[in-house]
Formats: C-alpha cells, structure tokens, sequence
C-alpha cells in the first residue's frame, strides 16, 4: 500500500513537473517573441537613422576641403629674364624629378644651357594645360628658344606652385583625386593587404571578424578588428577610432547601408581620399593624393612601385610606421605589402626584389608644412576676409591663384637672410638682434609679388611687413614735396635750411635737427630732398601747412588718418612696410592709384569663376608734378643719401627712391622703385632698441640686393606735355648749359622762373643761339 501510494505521489510530482515545464518554455517563447518584436520595433527607426547618416553625408559634400592657394604661373618666352638654374630651382619646387629620360609628366633633365621637362597637365583659370614636352634654351640668363612636342613655340606655361592653404577648423586636409588618376599597382595593392575580399562581400567579412575574435580572445582585449575597408570607411567617415563594442555594433549596419546603395567603386574612392596618412604639424594628412605630396612631393599618378607600397603600408598605423621618425620599421612594412604583392601575383619577383632594393624615398623634410610662405598667405588671408566667410574659405575647396613670384621671393628672403648676418658683423650688432619686414611690388598692376615678416623665412608669427607700425622717418618726404608742388612750387624754389623752433598745440616745443647737426641756408627745393634736409622740410611743410601734407599723404594710399602734429612732417608717424609700399606705388605709376593686391582670381572646387580682382586705378596727382617728384627721388639716389644704390646696380639704370631714419637711429628704412618694380625695406629691433644704422647703411643695402636680382627696367622718364626743362642757377634763375653750377630741371607750366641769372646769354649753347635767332 505504501508502495503505490509512492508511485501515485511520483506519477503525480512527474505530472506536475511536466506541467512546470511545460509552463516555463511557453513563458520564455513567449518572452522571446515579444522582445523580438520589441527589437524589431526599435530596430527599424534605429536602421531608419543610420540609413539617413549614411546617405546624407555620402552624397553632400563629403569633406571640408581647404582652400589651396597658389602662386602665379611661370610663362616662358623667349626673351624671358630667367637663367637655367632658376628655371631648374622652380622645377625642384614643384617636385619634378630630375631623369635622363623624359617619360612622364613630372621629369627633367638639364644639359649645360638647355633645360628639358615633361610637363604635367593643370586646369588654369582661363584654359586647361596639357601635359607636354617642352625644352627650353638659354643665353647666359635669359631664354633665348622655346619647342612645345617638338615645335617651336611662341609661350608655354608652367603649372603654378600651391603655396599654402586655408584648412578647416579641425586641421584636416586632403587632396581629391579620381580613381582612374591613381598609379599602377594601389588598388591591387591596398586590397591585397587590406581586404582580399573586397569585391565578393557585402561589407563585413564573417570570415575576418571570426579571426579578430579568436585573436582578441587569446590576447584578452580588442587588439584586432577584423575590419573590411568598407567598415574602415565606416569608422573614419561617420564614427570615431575608439575600440568599443557599441563603436563595432553600430558600424556593421552602417557598412551594409553603404554597400546596399552605392556601388564599390564610389566606396573605395571615398576610402581612397579619407584614410589617415599622417601629420604635418597640427594638421592631419588624409587620402592617397595629399599623402603623395607630403612624403614624396608628387602628384600621386607619378608615384614609382616602392613608393605606391610605402603609401599602403602607411595604412596600418601612420605614426607607428612614420618613415622619417621610424625609418627601419617603415621599410620592413613596405617590404610585407611587396611580398603580400608578389604573393597575389600582383607583381613578379623580380619586380618586388628590385623595389625592396630601394630606399624609402621619402624627400628629406616634409613635403606639406602648413605653408611655405606664410607671410604672403598671411596678406592672401587678409584680402580674403572682405569678400568671404571663415567658413567657406574652410570648407569649400576655393582654388585661390595669387601674384605670388617664387623667384622673387627666393631673392627678397636670400637678400635678408645674407644681408642682416653681414650688417651684424659688419656693426658689432649681437646676432639674431636685427629684424626685417619688406615687400615687393610690380609697378603699374599694383600686384604684390613677394613678402617677408622676418628675417626667418618661414616664421609664421608676427608679420612684420604688414603689423609692424614704426616710424617712417625721411620715407615721408616725398609727400611734403608733392604738396608743395601741387601749391606751385619748382623744384629750384629756395627754402630755408635753418634752425628754428615751435610751441606745438599742446605746449610742447619743438626743435628739429639736421642729422649732421648742420644748416645749409638757402637751398632749392630739390637738393633738400635730394640730400634730405630736416630743417628745409620742417619749414617748407609748416608754410603748406601740416593738414595739407596730412591729405597728400592719406591720397597717396594710406587707409587711415594721419596725426597732424609738426613731426609728422618729419616721419614721427608710424606705419607698416605695406602701407609705406602703397604711397610709394601711387609715386611710381605716375600719380595714379592702385591698391596693392595679392589675389588675381577665385574659382570653385570645379573651376567655376566665383570672383576676379581687376586692375583698380584712380588719378589721384597730376602726372606733371609726380614727374618732377620723381627727378628729385632720382637726385637721392645719384646724389644724395641714396646714392649707396649704385654699389649695387648699374650706373645706366634709372632709379628713385628715399633713405628714412627714426629718432635715435631705431628704423632704417629705404623705399624706391625702378621701372617695373617697386620695394619697401624696414630694419629694426623688436625691443625698439638703438642701432648703428642708417637708412642709407642698413635698409638700403638690402633693398639693392633684392632689386639686383630682378629684371629690372629703367624708370621710364618721359616728359609730360606740360612739362619744360629749363637750365638754372643756385638761385633758381634761368641759366645757361655751359654756366657754372648750372642745374637742367623740369618745371610744370606756369611754374617756370621768369628771372635771368648774369650767366644766361654767355652761357647759351650754340644751339640755343641759332634756335632763339630763327624763331
């Protein structure tokens, strides 16, 4: 009895417990289809999101492109004033590579006086350039023949040099190139290293994610992702680098997104232009195109085999496999991805052998610094700003074409660098003490072509030529005279060369001095010019009155207001080398103002025109008084305290210009111009500490080292129509050609003097006789 009660009570525990179980499955699948259905409900709106990320940013503008800012372009002509060796110097600088055979874009050769190169093809503003053959003949230094493909040739065009860039706020930058425009063996390569299965899956590989997972679990930690180079894209497009498990869960749905709607080809082009490459400084070197550039200072379609290998090998870890810092690691990477090549059979063994017998070929520094020339980009940057946003000259991909001349820059940096070294030297001065600002300008186009904001060249800190507000001294001169001249006054006017001392408006009194401590008397308004007098000047420009030289000076070029206090007449206001070039260039083209500009053009990402600088003038002084300004800043340069010019340049060379001293010798200065250029030279010291220079002993000495390197014109001194010159005495009384001290100046009309000096009849030639005797 007891034992069936046992088996009724064990039937009946085994009924219940069936019952349990029976209970417990149907209550987990039915929690399993609801929370399968929960998940499919907050799946789809989650899958919804990633789908827009996904299409919104792969079809917008992907990137923020910089805008990239470039140089003029060299147009060779025969007759063009440039010696091989510059010519070769500008190749260098665009990174063409110097070969014995010319087989492709990007090579060179140089025999004795003829320079051959392939050029490469390049979208100007106005015409798109084909890649060509040109050789290039010269005579000692200037081109003397030109061929194109074999034909002679009126002009050809050289590719402009990017100069710097605009970058995004984030520092990244990039350089877009097509798929089509890569060279041989990158694709095949980066997919043999990166994804072998690139073109079968449908953006994650189950078969490398399960590899990276038994490697992750053996180490113990996410050392390997198993990556596809869609996921790749996936991570460094839309997400972060950081190794998480959400990062991972989140990408995989993004990768097949991508893969659903685009094709492979847009994926690894994007790929291709978004990869992390490296580092220039702050800013991040991404794609294929840009990294070209910045280790080997080509375009990318030039790359040989063992530098399309580094490139790839580059993609496991930039830094980690950094060729300048980490050279031996880089070249055993480089050499795996050849052999991860010959394996594929995408080369031979041959063809791998001899590519690992190759260096790096890196180029000794890095081929992508923020910029070269960052005080011209500084004055670039400066224009810009007026006509657009911060943001779309960091996100739009501008292509900005400048005046910028790399051979005039070459000279004004060479010129400061060898000079200063020899004033301080030469003066005792501590090194590094002397610093420099200065600028070049063509005459007439207002174009400036070349800027220093120190005596370093690529310092990117304070700008000198354009910040640096010191006081101009004697530079301001010219503008007293002009005055005077616009008031009716000649050049053989007298004015008083003698002490003399004021109360100014404040109370303050005023005593200028010559610099020698000396008074001459009575001296004609040239010679005081000429020799820069400080106390003709002062008076002259007290008797034009101070606000009248004040408004000469502001139509001159100046953009802002003079103080009108007596110093001012004698250079006490403070201004930039920029601003003194721009009253200078208004003296130079004849009267007639033009803004000085670094800009030429702006065009779009797709060359599309977005804005031009035109040629701007406005006359502003009468081309007859400027002409007779220009003969007395000829006088400072023959004569007077300019005349250390014609050390170093040629006698036959017309040249104008003006010396300027600060009080206690602090600024030297020296502006002037030939025919076709114009510079502006400033020296001083940062601590605005005394110096034993001069305008005449320091800045002018670097100015005609700079204009000596140039091809120069000689001032065109063409006489205007109401302009006569007129043979004159000491004292400013017409004179004979023969008379004694007599001086054959230009005077406007109306402004000729009327008296005769006791030297006039006698000192007539005969020519004058026989001209006064048949009229």
């Amino acid at each position: 009895m007891a034992r069936r009660k046992n088996t009724i009570r064990s039937k009946k525990f085994r009924g219940k417990s069936a019952q349990r179980k029976r209970g417990f499955w149907g209550a987990f699948w039915r929690l399993a289809w609801k929370g399968a259905l929960w998940f499919l409900v907050l799946l789809i709106p989650v899958t919804l999101v990633l789908d827009f990320m996904v299409r919104a940013k792969f079809e917008g503008s992907k990137w923020a492109l910089p805008a990239h800012v470039y140089s003029r372009a060299l147009d060779l002509y025969e007759g063009l004033q440039l010696d091989a060796t510059e010519l070769v110097w500008e190749l260098d600088k665009l990174g063409y590579r110097a070969s014995a055979t010319l087989s492709a874009p990007g090579q060179y050769r140089r025999s004795g006086n003829r320079v051959e190169f392939y050029s490469r093809g390049f979208r100007f503003w106005d015409s798109d350039e084909p890649a060509q053959r040109l050789q290039v003949r010269f005579d000692g230094d200037q081109v003397s023949g030109l061929r194109a493909s074999g034909e002679s040739a009126a002009v050809a065009r050289l590719e402009p040099l990017r100069i710097g860039g605009i970058f995004p706020e984030h520092l990244e930058d990039r350089e877009l190139v097509r798929l089509e425009a890569l060279p041989p063996y990158l694709i095949d390569g980066l997919l043999a290293v990166e994804d072998q299965n690139f073109e079968q899956h449908y953006g994650v590989s189950p078969r490398g994610i399960a590899r990276a997972f038994l490697a992750n679990v053996k180490a113990g930690e996410l050392t390997q992702g198993g990556s596809t180079i869609t996921q790749q894209l996936v991570k460094n497009f839309y997400l972060t680098s950081e190794r998480s498990l959400w990062r991972k869960l989140v990408e995989i749905p993004m990768a097949l997104l991508l893969e659903l709607h685009y094709d492979k080809a847009e994926i690894l082009e994007a790929y291709i232009n978004e990869v992390y490459l490296g580092q220039a400084g702050k800013r991040a070197i991404h794609g294929f195109g840009l990294a070209s550039r910045h280790y080997f200072r080509q375009p990318v379609g030039e790359l040989d085999l063992h530098q399309v290998a580094l490139l790839v090998a580059l993609v496991k870890g930039a830094s980690y496999y950094d060729p300048w810092r980490r050279p031996e690691r880089a070249l055993k990477r480089r050499n795996l991805v050849l052999d991860v090549m010959a394996s594929h059979q995408l080369i031979d063994k041959t063809t791998a052998r001899q590519a690992k017998a190759k260096g790096l070929g890196v180029v000794a520094k890095r081929g992508t610094a923020f910029n070269d020339y960052p005080a011209y980009l500084d004055l670039v940057k400066r224009q810009l700003r007026r006509d657009y946003s911060g943001d779309d000259l960091r996100r739009e991909g501008l292509r900005i074409f400048t005046n910028f001349d790399p051979q005039a820059q070459r000279q004004l940096e060479k010129s400061i660098t060898n000079r200063l070294k020899n004033l301080e030297q030469g003066y005792r001065v501590d090194k590094g003490q002397l610093q420099a600002g200065a600028v070049v300008a063509r005459v007439g186009s207002g174009e400036v072509l070349a800027v220093a904001g120190s005596r370093q060249p690529r310092y990117a800190g304070f700008n000198r030529a354009l910040d640096a507000q010191r006081p101009v001294g004697s530079t301001i001169k010219p503008a007293v005279y002009l005055t005077a001249l616009q008031q009716g006054y000649n050049l053989a006017t007298l004015i008083p060369d003698r002490e003399f001392e004021i109360t100014t408006d404040d109370g303050t009194l005023w005593r200028p001095r010559n610099f020698n401590r000396e008074s001459h008397g009575d001296v004609p308004l040239y010679q005081a010019l000429g020799h820069s007098y400080n106390l003709a000047t002062a008076q002259l420009g007290l008797e034009l009155g101070v606000p009248a030289v004040a408004n000469t000076v502001e139509r001159l070029g100046l953009e802002r207001s003079v103080p009108q206090v007596p110093a001012m007449l004698l250079g006490a206001s403070a201004m930039s080398p920029m601003e003194v070039a721009g009253i200078y260039h208004t003296i130079a083209a004849d009267g007639f103002y033009t803004p000085l500009r670094a800009i030429r053009a702006i065009y779009s990402a797709d060359n599309q025109p977005l804005r031009r600088y035109p040629y701007q003038v406005e006359q502003r002084f009468s081309a007859d008084n400027v002409h007779l300004l220009q003969y007395a800043m000829q006088v400072v340069v023959r004569e007077g305290t300019g005349r250390g010019v014609y050390r170093q340049l040629p006698s036959q060379l017309a040249v104008a210009g003006k010396t300027g001293t600060s009080n206690g010798q602090r600024d030297s200065w020296f502006a002037g111009f030939t025919g076709n250029y114009l510079s502006v030279v400033w020296l001083g010291r940062d601590d605005n500490g005394k110096m034993p220079l001069t305008g005449a002993t320091g800045a002018l000495r670097v100015w005609g080292d700079i204009m000596k390197g140039m091809d120069n014109q000689s001032l065109d001194f063409q006489k205007p129509q109401r302009v006569s010159y007129l043979w004159v005495d000491p004292q400013g009384r017409l004179s004979g050609e023969r008379c004694r001290d007599a001086r054959y100046l230009p005077f406007t009309e109306g402004t000729e003097p009327r008296e005769k000096g006791p030297c006039y009849d006698s000192g007539r030639s005969v020519v004058d006789w026989f001209r006064k005797l048949f009229d």
